[in-house]
């Protein structure tokens, strides 16, 4: 990819990571329609601690049953996709499972990817892509307006253990129903989008 592409998809990125922001934002200052003074919960799939840092929530209930592609990692990683939903505001989470069936503890290592910015959100899904083969574009992870990325973030996964996690980025066109789904050190795998 050059540099210019990168730079474009980089801009783009983040044009879509404020808008998701404003979207949540004024969700959250709006009223429920029902005469409620209290506000609307911000629909957003991360939760924030005393540090700022975000972490990531449960799957939705109904998601976890669903199995869109499992990837199986080296030494014993494996990711269960179970959902890749189209949200409102013009981007798309995917959500799933992390299980650690090796025999050490987990950090996610290499899967924040490479670019300066998102290396220093540490353990994180931050490297993740989505690849749209039809329409010949890979969109890059949504980033909050801090620069941290909108995805999970992982603090060491312990043996036999598994853990949630999220990933969001921007929406492709309508059309393209399936992307490849790509984290650093993993096979890609290819997983049908809905909503």
């Amino acid at each position: 990819m050059s540099a210019a592409i990168a730079r474009t998809c980089i801009k783009r990125a983040a044009a879509a990571a404020t808008s998701v922001a404003m979207v949540v934002l004024l969700t959250a200052c709006g009223g429920d329609d029902t005469g409620s003074d209290k506000p609307k919960q911000p629909q957003d799939t991360s939760t924030r601690t005393e540090e700022g840092k975000s972490q990531a929530s449960d799957p939705v209930e109904d998601d976890e049953g669903q199995v869109l592609s499992t990837i199986a990692g080296k030494d014993g990683i494996e990711v269960i996709v179970s959902s890749a939903n189209r949200e409102s505001g013009g981007f798309i989470t995917v959500k799933g499972r992390v299980k650690n069936g090796s025999k050490q503890i987990w950090a996610a290592v290499g899967w924040q990817g490479t670019e300066q910015e998102l290396v220093s959100n540490g353990a994180s899904m931050a490297g993740s892509s989505l690849v749209d083969q039809q329409g010949k574009k890979r969109y890059l992870i949504l980033r909050d307006t801090d620069g941290r990325c909108l995805c999970t973030k992982f603090e060491g996964l312990q043996p036999g253990s598994e853990a949630p996690f999220f990933a969001q980025f921007p929406a492709p066109p309508a059309e393209t129903t399936e992307v490849d789904f790509q984290i650093p050190t993993m096979p890609t795998a290819t997983i049908k989008i809905s909503g």
